[in-house]
């Protein structure tokens, strides 16, 4: 799971597709592979993960977190761009690079980068997000050194295999995936039209990561060029490697390979995320579009991931909507049967203002007005009111289950790691994944709701059958 991040936000890469990023302007040589009061929660021991970090001269943050329990390694490098970092009129171009990251390098044949990684046992993956974008591959323990020099190699040495033949092929692949995702799945431009309601045009948040038919059109090659040269620099990237390694034998790879790579001198500052922490008027758009039932979706500007605020609204989100014991799913859903599903999520955004979302889709008969009364009754009973101990109690146990499943898995392991140490410069934030949550009481639920979850902090955004609305 990506820090809660809605999974249908995430632009991710299939083994059918491939991702790049921008490196330096100087190839660096050749690289070579060398072989009490509360209610009782249901909370494991609190984590207590190795976490050793360092940074090279160039730049480059390195993590390590060794774990013998499993003979696997995991390897995330994640570079500090996103959808955010987009300069008008070339939306969609960090996920477009994010494929164009496995078309080959100067050392690495298109498509090897898979093969290399499958053939010694591992799987790879990479994923693009508003705030950053990271590639990682998991492997038995003893190829650590084949991931570190694959990654290195792209990230030293892509720009010379860059071609027109692969960003014409790549950007094929991500207008697919944008007609697959969005254009032609039923609600599916719920997100971007969401983004650009909560977040005025020009905002770095306005636009989803997929990006517009029209700007992957105009993406010329030395556009992408430009892009990889700009972000794609050890200065700008955390590499994470998590399981069972020697740190030392480890961090000597690490230095060989990434070393040499040279810094980007002129690395551009983050971009401007100022915004009012209130949308100030209530905003509401209607679109008919060929979906099966009505649904309504609802957004709310919030303190940004990483508060406290931030922490007491992802536990409200859970109290109603996590599971069918979740309070809308047992009003709308079972108790008063006007609503087919509903789902409650928080947007992880770091800077400015992130979002409070959901969505619930209506059942057959049932008016939209109808649908949002008994929505927004739900969410002013539990802002009135507070959670009861049996809500926080549930979703404690299902967040301390779910941190403690995810933390068995090294690749989870190094991609947290990565995250925190990225948007935070916090590593350690990971040996508290379940402790803030637990510590979330009723009063700092309401206390939140009761200051973003306002009628003018409010974008309603409704979709109807083409057919009902003609």
């Amino acid at each position: 799971m990506r820090a809660k991040a809605p999974l249908l936000l995430v632009a991710s890469l299939t083994i059918t597709a491939g991702p790049a990023r921008a490196a330096p302007d100087t190839p660096a040589a050749p690289l070579t592979r060398t072989d009490a009061t509360k209610p009782a929660v249901l909370t494991a021991p609190p984590l207590k993960l190795d976490v050793r970090r360092t940074e090279l001269p160039n730049g480059l943050r390195v993590v390590l977190s060794v774990d013998h329990t499993s003979p696997t390694i995991a390897v995330d490098v994640m570079y500090d761009v996103g959808a955010r970092s987009e300069e008008r009129g070339h939306s969609g171009f960090a996920h477009l690079f994010e494929h164009m990251m496995f078309q080959g390098s100067a050392n690495v044949e298109k498509g090897q980068h898979f093969s290399l990684v499958q053939a010694a046992g591992g799987t790879l993956n990479a994923s693009t997000w508003l705030d950053r974008t990271n590639y990682f591959e998991t492997l038995p323990g003893h190829e650590l050194e084949l991931a570190l020099w694959l990654e290195a190699d792209r990230m030293a040495s892509l720009l010379p295999a860059m071609t027109q033949e692969k960003l014409d092929n790549q950007r094929d692949v991500v207008k697919n995936e944008r007609r697959w995702s969005v254009d032609n799945q039923p609600y599916g431009s719920w997100d971007e039209k969401m983004q650009a309601l909560v977040y005025p045009a020009g905002h770095p948040y306005h636009h989803s990561t997929i990006g517009s038919m029209e700007d992957l059109s105009a993406a010329s090659l030395e556009d992408v060029q430009e892009f990889f040269a700009t972000w794609y620099a050890p200065n700008n990237a955390v590499l994470t490697v998590a399981g069972d390694f020697e740190a030392d034998e480890a961090l000597t790879m690490i230095e060989r390979h990434f070393g040499r790579i040279p810094a980007n001198a002129s690395l551009p500052p983050s971009p401007d995320l100022t915004i009012d922490p209130l949308l100030g008027e209530e905003v509401r758009e209607t679109v008919a579009d060929q979906v099966p039932l009505p649904r309504i979706y609802l957004a709310h500007r919030i303190p940004v991931f990483g508060t406290d605020a931030f922490d007491a609204l992802d536990v409200a989100a859970d109290v109603l909507g996590a599971g069918r014991a979740s309070r809308l799913y047992a009003s709308l859903v079972r108790e008063q049967q006007v609503a087919q599903d509903a789902s409650v999520f928080v947007f992880p955004i770091v800077g400015g203002a992130s979002m409070f979302a959901l969505w619930v889709t209506a059942r057959p008969g049932v008016s939209t007005e109808t649908l949002e009364a008994a929505t927004l009754a739900e969410l002013d009973r539990l802002a009135t009111d507070g959670p009861t101990d049996a809500d926080l109690e549930r979703v404690n146990n299902l967040h301390a289950a779910h941190v403690a499943g995810m933390l068995e898995r090294v690749s989870e392991r190094a991609d947290r790691l990565s995250m925190y140490t990225c948007l935070f410069d916090q590593p350690e934030r990971i040996n508290e994944e379940a402790s803030r949550w637990g510590a979330v009481d009723s009063d700092r639920v309401t206390d939140a709701l009761r200051a973003s979850l306002l009628p003018e902090n409010r974008v309603t955004l409704t979709y109807v059958p083409a057919e009902a609305a003609s």
